[in-house]
This record gives C-alpha cells, sequence and structure tokens, in this order.
C-alpha cells in the first residue's frame, strides 16, 4: 500500500490514500464514497459479461484500508450498493462479519434501494438525507446542498481530472478535490466512469495516478 497524503481542513486532519478513500484522524473514521457493490453482479444478470473479481477486488481493498488505518467506524457518502440484492451481498455480509465492531455509517446515494431490514441484518445505520458531525456535514449530491456554515464531504459525480502532457497528449485520472465549501471524493469503485472537473483558483484537487495506467495498478497522489 503506497502513503497517504496528509490534508488539514478547518482545523482537522484527514490523510488521502491513493486506494480512493479518507481517513479523519479526529474522529477514527474512514470516509468513502460510491462502491457500487453490486453492480458488477447486477450486469451480469442483464446479459453483460463483467468479471466477478472486480467487485472481490474492492471488497478486498476496502479490507487493507480498514487493516491499515484502523477505524472505529466507517462514513459513506452514498451508493455503497448499487441495486437490488443479489448473491454479490450476500459476499458483502460474510465481509461485514469479519469487522463486529465496526460502526457502519451511511448516508443514502441514489442507488441505495435495497430494503431497511436489509441494512439493520448488515449492521449499517442509514441517514436519508445528511450526517453532520462537528463542523462537516456528509451528503450524497452537492446539488442538494443548501447554504449553511457547514463543509461538505460529497460524492456522486466520480470527479476526474485531466492531465496534459508532451504535444496533443492527455490522460484523465480520478481525484480528490477540495473547493472552497465543499469536498468530492472520487469513487471507490474502479468499476465506474469519471466526470471531469475544472479547479477554480485555490481549489486543491489531488490526481490519483496507478503505478501502471495500463494494468489499472494502485499508485501514488499527485496536487494538480
Amino acid at each position: 500500500m503506497h502513503t497517504p497524503l496528509k490534508y488539514h481542513l478547518h482545523n482537522q486532519t484527514f490523510w488521502l490514500s491513493p486506494d480512493r478513500c479518507i481517513y479523519w484522524e479526529e474522529k477514527n473514521a474512514l470516509v468513502v464514497s460510491d462502491l457500487h457493490f453490486g453492480k458488477t453482479g447486477h450486469f451480469r444478470k442483464s446479459g453483460i459479461p463483467v468479471p466477478p473479481r472486480v467487485y472481490k477486488e474492492d471488497l478486498q481493498r476496502l479490507w487493507q484500508q480498514i487493516q491499515f488505518f484502523k477505524p472505529e467506524e466507517l462514513i459513506v457518502v452514498g451508493d455503497l450498493f448499487h441495486s437490488q440484492e443479489n448473491k454479490e451481498l450476500q459476499l458483502f455480509l460474510k465481509w461485514r462479519n469479519d469487522f463486529p465492531s465496526l460502526r457502519i455509517k451511511l448516508v443514502k446515494g441514489n442507488h441505495d434501494i435495497l430494503n431497511m431490514n436489509w441494512y439493520v441484518q448488515a449492521g449499517i445505520d442509514v441517514y436519508d438525507e445528511c450526517l453532520t458531525l462537528e463542523q462537516f456535514t456528509f451528503i450524497h449530491d452537492i446539488t442538494a446542498c443548501e447554504v449553511s456554515n457547514t463543509y461538505y464531504f460529497t460524492g456522486h459525480i466520480h470527479p476526474g481530472i485531466i492531465i496534459s502532457g508532451m504535444g496533443k497528449q492527455s490522460l484523465s485520472f480520478p481525484c480528490f478535490y477540495f473547493g472552497k465549501n465543499y469536498a468530492v471524493l472520487p469513487a471507490f469503485s474502479r468499476f465506474t466512469g469519471l466526470a471531469m472537473i475544472r479547479p477554480e483558483k485555490n481549489e486543491d484537487v489531488f490526481a490519483i495516478i496507478p503505478s501502471n495506467p495500463i494494468k489499472g495498478e494502485r499508485g501514488s497522489l499527485v496536487k494538480i
């Protein structure tokens, strides 16, 4: 695992991980967004041959992040799951049993449509609109945010950034985006697209650069 990057925000310490999550030091919490667990199974059910290893690798990466940071709670900023229950979510329940003391707080995203009984069975606390802790509010979709004195953490759009090289060459990468009033987390799942952002002056963007872009291997963070 590559070394996370320290980022200070409103007198709090956050560690940005190249594995697409944030560790909030003062709260001993791991923050993630857009995991879309069950998405590959949903596609296979529709006749699209997506290999199940994609989902298993995402679960393994999350396991590694929890083992490394040892958080007391996991804050999910929406789209923990993708659609209706399928066989892949049974694997998630087995994974969940490995962390019986870990509190999971889910701010529901547009894809989190499972029956409430399922969340109870999985030991997940669900928040329909937002979750406020200290001076921060966690909400899935930034367009649903209201003007207030809080700083928002959001997801939903799967932010990406284009880095141009020599000549007309360019590559796009997932990224962390920190604006004046809100931050947008990258999608934790690699089985997602990207929405390119155009940062303005005094905004911080950290591109997630894989060690091997062709193979999609995890890599490092580069401030743009």
